[in-house]
Protein backbone atom coordinates (compact mmCIF):
# COMPACT_ATOMS: atom_id res chain seq x y z
CA UNK A 1 0.00 0.00 0.00
CA UNK A 2 1.33 3.31 -0.77
CA UNK A 3 0.56 6.75 -0.28
CA UNK A 4 0.60 9.61 -2.40
CA UNK A 5 0.12 13.43 -1.85
CA UNK A 6 -1.22 16.30 -4.53
CA UNK A 7 1.46 19.33 -3.06
CA UNK A 8 -0.65 21.33 -5.88
CA UNK A 9 -4.28 20.82 -4.01
CA UNK A 10 -2.62 21.01 -0.60
CA UNK A 11 -4.05 23.81 1.88
CA UNK A 12 -1.60 23.66 5.03
CA UNK A 13 -3.92 22.62 7.38
CA UNK A 14 -1.46 19.82 9.04
CA UNK A 15 -4.27 17.27 9.57
CA UNK A 16 -2.11 14.63 8.06
CA UNK A 17 1.10 15.80 10.52
CA UNK A 18 -1.11 15.52 13.57
CA UNK A 19 -2.49 12.15 12.31
CA UNK A 20 0.47 10.48 11.41
CA UNK A 21 3.98 12.11 11.88
CA UNK A 22 5.87 8.86 10.94
CA UNK A 23 4.15 9.26 7.66
CA UNK A 24 3.74 13.22 7.07
CA UNK A 25 5.46 16.25 7.38
CA UNK A 26 5.35 19.88 6.27
CA UNK A 27 7.77 21.86 4.20
CA UNK A 28 8.24 25.72 5.25
CA UNK A 29 5.42 26.74 3.65
CA UNK A 30 3.09 24.47 5.31
CA UNK A 31 2.70 22.03 2.44
CA UNK A 32 2.20 18.16 2.86
CA UNK A 33 5.93 16.67 2.07
CA UNK A 34 5.54 12.57 2.87
CA UNK A 35 8.54 11.09 4.15
CA UNK A 36 7.50 7.51 3.12
CA UNK A 37 5.24 6.62 0.51
CA UNK A 38 5.20 2.92 1.53
CA UNK A 39 2.86 2.28 4.19
CA UNK A 40 3.26 -0.50 6.77
CA UNK A 41 0.83 -2.24 9.05
CA UNK A 42 1.56 -0.04 11.36
CA UNK A 43 0.78 3.50 9.79
CA UNK A 44 -1.83 2.30 7.29
CA UNK A 45 -4.34 2.78 9.69
CA UNK A 46 -4.15 6.03 10.87
CA UNK A 47 -2.71 7.13 6.96
CA UNK A 48 -6.15 5.95 5.84
CA UNK A 49 -7.75 8.45 8.76
CA UNK A 50 -5.50 11.55 8.06
CA UNK A 51 -6.50 10.82 3.70
CA UNK A 52 -10.45 10.71 4.85
CA UNK A 53 -9.08 14.03 7.11
CA UNK A 54 -7.43 16.32 3.98
CA UNK A 55 -9.81 18.94 3.92
CA UNK A 56 -8.01 19.34 0.47
CA UNK A 57 -8.27 15.84 -0.36
CA UNK A 58 -4.52 16.37 -1.67
CA UNK A 59 -4.36 12.60 -0.21
CA UNK A 60 -5.05 9.40 -1.55
CA UNK A 61 -4.42 5.57 -1.11
CA UNK A 62 -3.18 3.53 -4.03
CA UNK A 63 -3.35 -0.20 -3.58
CA UNK A 64 -0.54 -2.42 -4.77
Amino acid sequence: MRIKADTHLCVGSGQCVLTEPAVFDQDEDGIVALLTDHLDDQSAAQARHAVILCPSRALSILQE
